[in-house]
Order: C-alpha cells, then structure tokens, then sequence
C-alpha cells in the first residue's frame, strides 16, 4: 500500500541531492573548455598574464569538481537505500549506462586531472595541453551518459521484456531515445551560459577590487562574448526542446502551460496561480491564443490540457513557476551579454554599474538550470520511468522518522558546503591572478 509521506519524503531528499549536486557539473562541462583555451592561449603567447588566468580557473575547476564528485557519490547511493525499485525494476539497463559513465568519464577526468593540477613543471607542454583537453572531454562523455540515462526515463525505447525481466533490446535505440538530443544540446549550452557568467562574474568582482587587472579583464571579456553567443543558440534549441517535450510527454506541457482544459486557440499564460482544487488559475494574465500559436504554429490550434492526461498528471504549481523563472532568467542573461558585448567592443573599460551587474549576476545560470531540473524531473511524475514504472513502485521501506532526520541533515551539511564554497571561490576572484613574469 503507498505511503504518500514516505513517497513525499523520499522524492524531497533525492530532489534535494540532485539539485545540489547538478550546480557543479553544470558548471565544469564547460569550464573544462575555458581552461583549455586559457592554457592554449599561454602556449602561443608566452603571456604569463594568460598562465595566471589558467592557475586561477584550475583551482575554481578543482574544488567544483570535487564537490561534484563527493555528491555524486552521496546521491548514487540513495539508489540502494531509498529506490530500491528502481534498479529491481530497470537495472539491467539503468547499470550499464552508469557503468558506461565511470568507466569512459569519470576514469578519464581522474587520471587526467592529477596531470592537469600538478604537471605543468613536471611534463610538455604539449602533453599537459593534452591532459587539460582530456579532462574536459571526460566532462562532456559524463554528461552524455547520464543525459542519456535520464532521457530514457523521460521517453523509453529500445526495450523489451525478456520473461519478466526488463532488458535493452536495442542499445543505440536506448542511448538514442527521441528526447535524448534535445536534453543534451539543452544542457550543453545551459552549461556554457553557466560558466560564462561564472568566469564574467567573478572577473567583475576582480575588477571592482582591481580596476586595472589585466587577466580579469580578458576573462570578463571572455565570458561575456561566449555567453552573447551561447544565449540565443540556447532559446533555439529550448524551443526545440519544448516541441519535443510536446510530442512525447505532452502532460508535461500542459502543466507547464497551466492548460487545465483541452481547447483551440488556447491562451498563454503570464503569469497566474495554479488552483488544483478548481483547476483554474486565479489572477491570470494571459496572451489570447498564444500558446496555440507557440506551440502549434497555429493560433486556432488544439493543445491539450492537463484534463487529457487525468489521472497521470504531474502537478501544476511546481512546473509553472520554475519554467517561468527558467525563461525570466534567460532573457536575463541574454540581456546582459548582448548588452556587455556592446559596451566592452573594441577594449573599452566596463563602466561600475556594469561590474555591479555581473558580480550581481555570477550564479544566475545555477538559477535557471535548478528551475529546468525542477521541470524535467517533476514534469515526469507520476512515473519514474515513464509508461513503465510509476515512482511509488520504486520507493524503499524506510522509516519515515529516519528519512525525516536525514533530510535535514542534508539541509544542514548543503548549506554549509554551498556556503564555504562561496566564500572560497569569490576568495580566489578577489585575490585575482598572481603575475610572477614568465614561466616555462
């Protein structure tokens, strides 16, 4: 019989797990690939101001990169103490993908990264330039599989039931799922934007402290220009995303939409609050036959609403308000960095306000990725793996005192690692790139 606290609870600290942890590898995907410019940069130059931006950005990649990993860890085990359904259910499928993850990535991000941290004085340059690329290669071939995996649990295929076990029929068809492209470009690029105003963000703070700090001013270039150029590729491929989503899961749309009702010429909605109780949204404000038209290319067209889908159908609060926030935020960043790229052309020096914004700024990609999960995630509910296994079937027999207790335990240590990180690293920014002339 389902227990809605247990389920309740079990949802609320994997949800907690995985929200921490995908801060730090949406930050390092791509923060590996500034790291092998800065250090080619050096390599051509000889500018020891482009080897002590390189110094800088590895220590930022070293220490989110550890906090990736040591969560990681902390969130694979939950797979064995709170969903034990879940690899019950579809591990023969669901382990190798994983296995794939280690065995391809993460032992290439470990072994290359020692040599990356520690070998520039100690190995070539053209090996250690080697290294770096192939710890950020490691960062994109862990990203696939786990992208991958997720994928599969959005929209299965390539499976079959071999007796009354579930197994991949179809490997390519498994990795390749038809939301699998869409999911990786999405969060390739949301990873990009990450770094960008991360690297931008910082470098402003830097700058505030130090006006005339030649790396940090290349590195705020960089970053601005890199996310004016990722930002509109990533509404692109969001729409994209969405029209997917559209096909495949279309009650994950009605309930972003706030669509409680199948109609043509359906609205799009600003802003409301979502009423389940009369599924209706109180003080909405709405765009008359929008949402048809974005979605159907047709104002007249039909969508339907989360009435179709009833009673497998996720809820609507959570979505509405974290997709919103997703997009404000986008066009935020968008904002700033076509903004930035127009008034730093041409090497001119940022004006203050400019640094305040982009200091102000810095973790706003982390914002707009945590409220994409939130939709992604919970938008699958109530399956974990949709159409094949429903996320109360895969929850384990925990004491709900002691899934309470540990649920705030994970608040408590968060809280405090997300906190000393911060200090850190905007510790490391304030402090800038040390310049000691040239080195080998």
């Amino acid at each position: 019989m389902e227990n809605p606290d247990l389920l309740l609870l079990a949802r609320a600290q994997f949800g907690l797990n995985i929200g921490f942890h995908i801060l730090f590898p949406s930050l390092t995907i791509a923060l590996a690939w500034f790291l092998v410019y800065f250090r080619i940069r050096y390599a051509r130059s000889g500018d020891a101001a482009w080897l002590a931006t390189y110094k800088l950005w590895t220590k930022v990649f070293a220490l989110s990169f550890a906090m990736g990993v040591v969560t990681g860890i902390t969130m694979s085990f939950q797979f064995g103490t709170n969903w034990p359904g879940f690899m019950n259910h579809v591990g023969n499928i669901a382990g190798p993908l994983l296995g794939f993850e280690v065995l391809t990535a993460f032992f290439l991000e470990a072994t290359f990264l020692g040599v990356m941290l520690f070998g520039m004085n100690r190995v070539p340059a053209w090996v250690h330039i080697g290294a770096t690329l192939l710890v950020a290669i490691g960062t994109l071939l862990s990203a696939f599989w786990i992208l991958a995996l997720d994928s599969w649990m959005q929209t299965p295929a390539g499976q079959v039931l071999d007796g009354s076990a579930l197994i991949a029929g179809d490997w390519l068809q498994v990795i390749f799922n038809p939301s699998f492209p869409y999911r990786f470009t999405h969060m390739l690029l949301a990873s990009a934007l990450t770094a960008s105003f991360v690297v931008a963000g910082l470098s402003a703070w830097r700058l505030l402290r130090a006006p005339g700090d030649v790396s940090a001013l290349r590195t705020l270039r960089t970053g601005v220009l890199v996310a004016a150029v990722i930002a509109p590729l990533q509404i692109f491929a969001g729409d994209q995303h969405g029209l997917n989503t559209l096909e495949h899961q279309p009650a994950k749309i009605a309930a972003m939409e706030a669509l409680w009702h199948t109609e043509r010429g359906a609205p799009l909605v600003l802003f409301a609050v979502p009423n389940a109780d009369t599924q209706h949204n109180d003080f909405a404000i709405e765009v008359p036959k929008g949402a048809s038209l974005i979605l159907r290319h047709d104002p007249n067209g039909e969508v339907k609403g989360i009435d179709a889908f009833a009673p497998d159908t996720p809820p609507v609060a959570p979505l509405f308000f974290a997709f919103r926030i997703m997009l404000a935020v986008g066009v935020l960043m968008l904002a700033l960095a076509w903004g930035g790229a127009w008034l730093l052309r041409q090497d001119r020096q940022p004006p203050q306000w400019l640094l305040w914004l982009y200091a102000g700024a810095t973790f706003c990609g982390w914002v707009a990725t945590v409220c994409g999960w939130i939709v992604t995630e919970v938008g699958r509910q109530p399956w974990l793996v949709t159409g094949i296994l429903r996320t109360a079937q895969a929850v384990g027999r925990i004491p709900e005192a002691s899934l309470g207790a540990s649920l705030t335990g994970y608040v408590l240590v968060y809280s405090l690692m997300l906190g000393a990180y911060m200090v850190v690293i905007t510790h490391l920014a304030g402090k800038g790139a040390a310049v000691q002339g040239k080195a080998k």
